[in-house]
């Protein structure tokens, strides 16, 4: 397989560490939506499983000399990827700790790749979350390629425990494409597909 037949590396993120988060579900709904989508091969990155201690590197990530294995193996996993959807939370009016966690470890890695913010809360529907995020992923360079917000998330959710399922509402559906053209078109632009 040459670097022209692979498809850009979508990764999911779940950034919600909680048990019983709803992000969770609705990440596997979004995955599962972006494969059909068929311009990615996509793959979940769920933060509660790569569990980083809080950052304490001593350089700044810029240099990438990192000290510790779990950063060394975050870093291998965040650079593989060509584009990024973040399904984050609302917190008191802004995105969850464990995803700033997870953002400050690195630097390069994240740098000059779209990412689509998929926020979900109440009323809402994570957009004062996505407002803080923006500044962030812009800071570190990243192309923000568009928004799905989902409001009263947890109405959408069915079924216990591993086996929950996010059932979209037909807007939300329309804007996950929405941001999978976007993310698609932006690699396209930025000449990232095949870069693993």
């Amino acid at each position: 397989m040459t670097d022209a037949d692979r498809r850009p590396l979508l990764q999911v993120i779940v950034a919600s560490t909680r048990p019983g988060r709803v992000g969770e579900p609705i990440a596997r709904w979004f995955a599962g939506y972006a494969r059909d989508h068929e311009a990615f091969d996509v793959e979940i990155i769920d933060l509660a499983e790569i569990d980083l201690p809080m950052f304490a590197e001593p350089e700044h990530p810029r240099f990438g000399r990192y000290t510790m294995e779990s950063t060394k193996a975050f870093s291998a996993t965040i650079d593989r990827a060509d584009a990024f959807a973040i399904v984050h939370p609302e917190y008191n009016h802004s995105y969850n700790a464990a995803l700033k966690n997870a953002i400050d470890h690195l630097n390069q890695e994240w740098a000059g790749k779209p990412v689509a913010l998929i926020g979900y809360g109440g009323v809402a529907a994570g957009a004062r979350a996505a407002e803080a995020l923006v500044p962030v992923l812009v800071a570190l360079q990243m192309v923000v390629a568009g928004a799905v917000p989902i409001p009263f998330a947890m109405k959408n959710v069915s079924g216990e425990g591993a086996g929950r399922v996010f059932e979209p509402a037909p807007e939300t559906e329309a804007g996950a494409k929405g941001v999978l053209d976007g993310l698609s078109s932006w690699v396209g632009t930025l000449g990232l597909r095949g870069r693993r």
